[in-house]
Formats: C-alpha cells, sequence, structure tokens
C-alpha cells in the first residue's frame, strides 16, 4: 500500500497555485486566493489564484492575440498535431503525477484518476489527427461560369468551462479538438478542482503551444465563469455541467450571440430484462452508478428491472454494493472514495433521507461511511420500491445513490426510461439482440450501452438529448463545434 498522499506531494507549482496566462504564471488582479480542499481528509491541500473579471480579460486578450498571430494562423496543421501529440506525450511521462494530483483534489481512487488520464492522452492523440483532415469542398452550382468552394475555419476564441468529477478529462474534450482546428482557448476549470487543468497549461507551453493559446483561469463561476461567457471577445463557450447553470450559460451567451455547446445533467436508466445475463447485469449496474462515487453525470442511477428478475438482480446489487471497499483512495482495493466536498456530501445525504421519508426502501448503505476516515465518504446505497414520482428517481443526485423500479413489458421500460426531463444516457440489458436494438432506438438519450455500461473513446459522440444539452464532445462531430463554415464564389467568365 502506497503512502498515505500528503501536501508535499503535490508539485511545487500547485502550492500555491497561479493564474496561467500568456504562458506565464500570475497571481490574480485582484490579489485573492481561495482554497482547495482534499476531500478524503477533509484538510486543505493548497491555495489558488482567484481569478474575476479582470483576469478573464486578460486572459481573453491573450487569447484574441494569439488567434490573431500570425505565429498561430498560420502553424501548418501538421505543425500543431505534433504539439498534440508532445502534450500527450509529457502527460504519458508525467501519468502518475497528474493522477495522484486528481485523486488529491477530487477523492477518486487512485486507479479511476488512473484511466481518466489514459483517455486525456487518448483524446490529444485522437485529435491530433485530425488537424489534417479539416475540410471544406467544391460545391456544384446551377448559377453558369461560377465556380464554389467551402473553406472550414476556426471559430475563434473558446471559453471552456469543465467541473470537478473529471476534471482534467473533460478538459481535454474541449481543449484538444478546439487547438486541433485553431482555435484558442481560455479554461475555467471547477474551484473544487483547478490544479491538473493548472499542469496541463504548464505542459502545453512545454510542448510547444504559443503564448496565449491556452489560458487556465481558476475562480467562481459566479464571477469569473460569468465574466469568461458574457465576454464579448469569446467567439464560443464549452461547457459540461449542471443543467440549471447550462441554462444561465445560454441566456447569457444570447447577448452576445456566441455559439453555446452544453453538455448537462443526467438520470440515466439502466435497464435489465429478465433474459439477461443477471450476475453480468448486477456488476454492469454496479459499476453504471457506483464508478467514479456516482459522481458521473451519465450514471445509471435509475435501475429499472422486468418484474420476475427483479428479487434476483436486487440481491445481488444489494450485496455487491455492500463489498465495495471504502475509505483512503490510495489505498490499494478501494472502490469508492471521498465525494468532492463536504456540501456535495450534505446534499447527497439529503437525497438519501429524502428517500426514506418518500417511502423507499433502503437495501444497502445509506448513510455516511464515517469508519472510512474523517473525510466525505458516503456509503454506496441502493433503494427498491421507488415509484416514478419520488424525488430520487427524477432528480439527479450525482453520488453514489440507487434508485430501483420495476416494469412489466417493453413498452413499459422505454416510457418509464423516457419519463424524465433528462436524455444522456441509457442501457439495455438482454439476450435478444432484435429487443436490445429496438429499445435502443426508442430510448431518448445520446448514448446507449446494450449489455455494458461507462464505456467511452475519443472516436466516439458524447451528450445529451433534452435537458441534458445539445452539441456534442469527442468523435469527428465535436469538431463542428469550433469551426465555421465558409463559401467562396469565383467567376469564371473569360
Amino acid at each position: 500500500m502506497p503512502d498515505t498522499a500528503t501536501t508535499a506531494e503535490l508539485p511545487k507549482v500547485l502550492s500555491p497555485g497561479r493564474l496561467f496566462i500568456d504562458n506565464e504564471w500570475a497571481d490574480a488582479a485582484g490579489g485573492k486566493t481561495f482554497e482547495v480542499v482534499n476531500p478524503a481528509r477533509a484538510e486543505i491541500l493548497t491555495e489558488v489564484a482567484e481569478g474575476d473579471q479582470a483576469d478573464v480579460d486578460r486572459a481573453v486578450q491573450a487569447a484574441r492575440r494569439a488567434f490573431e498571430s500570425d505565429e498561430w494562423r498560420r502553424m501548418t496543421p501538421r505543425k500543431r498535431a505534433r504539439i498534440l501529440l508532445e502534450i500527450a506525450r509529457i502527460m504519458e511521462e508525467r501519468k502518475d503525477e497528474f493522477a495522484r494530483v486528481e485523486t488529491l483534489q477530487n477523492g477518486k481512487p487512485f486507479f479511476e484518476s488512473g484511466i481518466d488520464v489514459d483517455m486525456t492522452i487518448e483524446t490529444f492523440e485522437y485529435y491530433a489527427g485530425w488537424t489534417t483532415k479539416v475540410e471544406g469542398g467544391t460545391v456544384p452550382l446551377s448559377v453558369p461560369h461560377q465556380f464554389g468552394y467551402t473553406l472550414r475555419e476556426p471559430v475563434g476564441v473558446v471559453g471552456a468551462i469543465v467541473p470537478w468529477n473529471f476534471p482534467l478529462n473533460l478538459a481535454s474534450w474541449k481543449v484538444a479538438p478546439a487547438l486541433a482546428v485553431g482555435c484558442t482557448v481560455v479554461l475555467k476549470p471547477a474551484s473544487e478542482t483547478p490544479l491538473t487543468a493548472l499542469l496541463l497549461g504548464e505542459i502545453a507551453a512545454e510542448a510547444g503551444l504559443p503564448a496565449g493559446v491556452l489560458n487556465v483561469v481558476p475562480g467562481e463561476g459566479r464571477t469569473a465563469g460569468e465574466a469568461l461567457v458574457a465576454h464579448p471577445d469569446v467567439d464560443k463557450i464549452a461547457f459540461t455541467g449542471s443543467t440549471e447553470v447550462g441554462r444561465r450559460i445560454a441566456r447569457t451567451a444570447a447577448e452576445t450571440v456566441k455559439r453555446v455547446t452544453l453538455e448537462l445533467g443526467g438520470k440515466s436508466p439502466n435497464i435489465v430484462f429478465a433474459d439477461a445475463d443477471l450476475p453480468f447485469a448486477a456488476k454492469g449496474a454496479i459499476n453504471g452508478i457506483f464508478y467514479g462515487k456516482g459522481e458521473v453525470c451519465a450514471a445509471g442511477s435509475r435501475l429499472l428491472v422486468e418484474q420476475p428478475a427483479h428479487d434476483a438482480l436486487v440481491s445481488q446489487v444489494a450485496d455487491g454494493a455492500g463489498k465495495l471497499k471504502i475509505g483512503d483512495p490510495f489505498e490499494k482495493g478501494v472502490r469508492i472514495g471521498a465525494v468532492v466536498s463536504e456540501k456535495q456530501m450534505q446534499s447527497v445525504l439529503g437525497y438519501i433521507e429524502k428517500g426514506r421519508s418518500e417511502g423507499a426502501k433502503v437495501v444497502a448503505g445509506g448513510g455516511r461511511a464515517e469508519h472510512a476516515g474523517p473525510g466525505y465518504f458516503v456509503q454506496p446505497t441502493v433503494f427498491d420500491e421507488v415509484t416514478p414520482g419520488m424525488t430520487i428517481a427524477r432528480e439527479e443526485i450525482f453520488g453514489p445513490v440507487l434508485a430501483t423500479l420495476t416494469f412489466g413489458d417493453v413498452d413499459e421500460a422505454i416510457a418509464l426510461a423516457n419519463d424524465s426531463p433528462y436524455g444522456l444516457a441509457a442501457a439495455v440489458w438482454t439476450r435478444d439482440i432484435k429487443k436490445a436494438h429496438y429499445v435502443a432506438q426508442r430510448l431518448q438519450a445520446g448514448t446507449v450501452w446494450i449489455n455494458t455500461y461507462n464505456l467511452y473513446d475519443a472516436a466516439m459522440p458524447f451528450g445529451g438529448y433534452k435537458a441534458s444539452g445539445y452539441g456534442r464532445d469527442l468523435g469527428r462531430v465535436a469538431l463542428d463545434g469550433y469551426t465555421q463554415t465558409k463559401s467562396v464564389w469565383v467567376d469564371l467568365r473569360m
């Protein structure tokens, strides 16, 4: 077992942390700082400069200068690809450092942070391959003697705002495609977890990214975040976070008519039919809700079970949940770390009490895991006898809490799954592949897993329906959010 992590294990550049603007470390204009807490210990890790409107403006100006500079605008796609690959290479060299910092600030198990860093590396490598493939095309025109073609051009300065559950990985989902097509970026990480974003800025500069192309401004959403969204010189906002904040961002961005993509909340249905491999489905249900402590926007937080399989499946899921090891996220074998903050812990515990008061039955967990340590630990909790109108069946809890409902047939399963304001993800477990595809086509969700859960790939688009947002991260389609199309007409008459 590794030694328990301490503040001394933070890289020196993060003690204290500062803003990263124009490839330089900088203090906040107002001199303010905020504390970053290790949630597994409920102890202060470090202090970080707190950016506000003045700092955001400084970062946006740096990004605008970089976007309009010959050094960036005339950089060949091949050279941009080399820089993205170099970012990935340096991160691979420092993988253990990035994973350790991620766990220190977020509380997730160390092995999960390693998975996050691996996907971040994959994302930069994937979009490095796209730099040379963003193409326009020729257009056959009905107007005589005219030649028409299109150009795909970078949209400009991108404001990227990312949450605290996957701080580094979700930053890469915005930063990598933006840089690949030639945009510049101001990244605003969550105030709970700004540290790996700052390390990303550092290694991007080391990899050869020109000054101003990637800037990192930690700060509060109500100050730094809103200033970024409202800034008239920001051309596009890429946001991952809550639906409530997403609505506010869309309203503010409309004032300056800037582009917006939103990846928001979820209440994803995990549908298990009676003909499924039940032990396999039970493991999938456990992974679907308890991976990442349930602090996953696509978490399978609603387990919908066909009536004949209900007793067996719920028993297996509850038994599995009770066996998950909770504790120090650096300890070998730990599967459930600390939720990100005391505020989040109290919110999750409040939902658990709400479930009890509304008549749901706790079959596993159900409270704070005080034995796990002084930090913000919540027991993996499974509710049974949940009805569709209960709060825990409708609202996003963002913690290790599973609500179990039953259904009678395929049509009821589809109706129950779609009875939600959200539509981010879903899963179907069955041995009947025809039924699986039938259900997948009728689910209102941006991602549907069949006989699996929580798989992601840089090449596979990710995003939501309904209140889960619009636009897509990852895959080729994400590039559309960072480019605009220009039509060019040429008169060929002699």
